[in-house]
């Protein structure tokens, strides 16, 4: 049976690696953080081929394939979270217990988001490139190509505040999902505490930031009629603002204050990285 850390225990042990990655040398963070955008990107393009190609399933059952594409998707942040690599949705509630706690300063949460953020759009767009273009995966006659246009046409086609909104439940959910497979003590139950809540945004049509670092420009490439302005103003914008808002303030600013004391802290928070 797996073993679960208790909250308090998990908030003081996410609060000591957060403080540590804060003190991280800026090459390190950002070849972690390159890392992390190429594993939510590999993520995204599994699930992009696996729902998409379900042309019969997508226009019998639209739920169901929404569901698919739900349940594929959470391959890469598993992988950012048991392989050490970094998140910026992640980092914005982590980094809030430690500055909450007055062990880190606002500049070094900036700056480790900058970083982060840099690193993820990198990694992002390296695997939208070489490992969905350059692959052959988003030609043409792929069926998955037309779904991965329609899907990326449609987050630009949002008003400001839509996309906004589901990018603070997209990052609740992210950062839940961090927290749980946290919470873990073996790799089997990191997994499906990680899976859950993941699958779930994914399924209801949120706007994660850096996923779409790599949903949007990967149609672009496909041939979507999409210009960057567009993709930046109309998604990228409100959807980073929003993921800001979910995992800051609704996630980790709740429990920096729900468990600010120092009762069951980590021996060794070296043991598990943070994302």
């Amino acid at each position: 049976m797996a073993q679960i850390l208790s909250p308090n225990y998990l908030v003081n042990y996410i609060n000591d690696s957060a403080v540590s990655k804060a003190g991280l040398q800026q090459p390190r963070l950002l070849v972690m953080a390159f890392l992390g955008g190429v594993y939510i990107a590999l993520g995204a393009l599994l699930a992009l081929v696996v729902a998409g190609g379900a042309t019969t399933l997508a226009a019998q059952n639209p739920g169901l394939d929404k569901l698919l594409f739900g349940a594929v998707f959470p391959v890469g942040f598993i992988a950012v979270v048991l392989t050490g690599a970094d998140l910026f949705t992640s980092n914005c509630a982590t980094q809030m217990v430690p500055l909450y706690r007055r062990q880190i300063k606002l500049s070094e949460v900036l700056r480790v988001w900058g970083v982060s953020y840099g690193g993820n759009l990198v990694g992002a767009l390296f695997a939208a490139f070489f490992f969905a273009y350059m692959t052959g995966l988003l030609d043409a006659h792929q069926p998955w190509a037309a779904y991965a246009q329609h899907l990326a046409e449609h987050k630009v086609d949002q008003p400001f505040l839509v996309v906004f909104i589901k990018g603070v439940l997209a990052n609740m959910l992210v950062c839940v999902a961090a927290w749980q497979g946290y919470s873990a003590k073996d790799t089997l139950g990191r997994m499906v505490g990680i899976w859950a809540p993941v699958m779930a945004f994914v399924a209801l049509g949120m706007e994660h930031s850096i996923a779409n670092l790599f949903f949007i420009p990967a149609a672009m490439l496909a041939g979507a009629d999409i210009g960057i302005g567009e993709f930046v103003i109309n998604n990228l914008i409100p959807a980073t603002l929003g993921n800001i808002v979910g995992g800051a303030v609704l996630i980790g600013l709740p429990y920096a204050w729900l468990y600010s004391e120092t009762d069951g802290r980590v021996e060794n928070p070296t043991d598990i990285d943070l994302p």
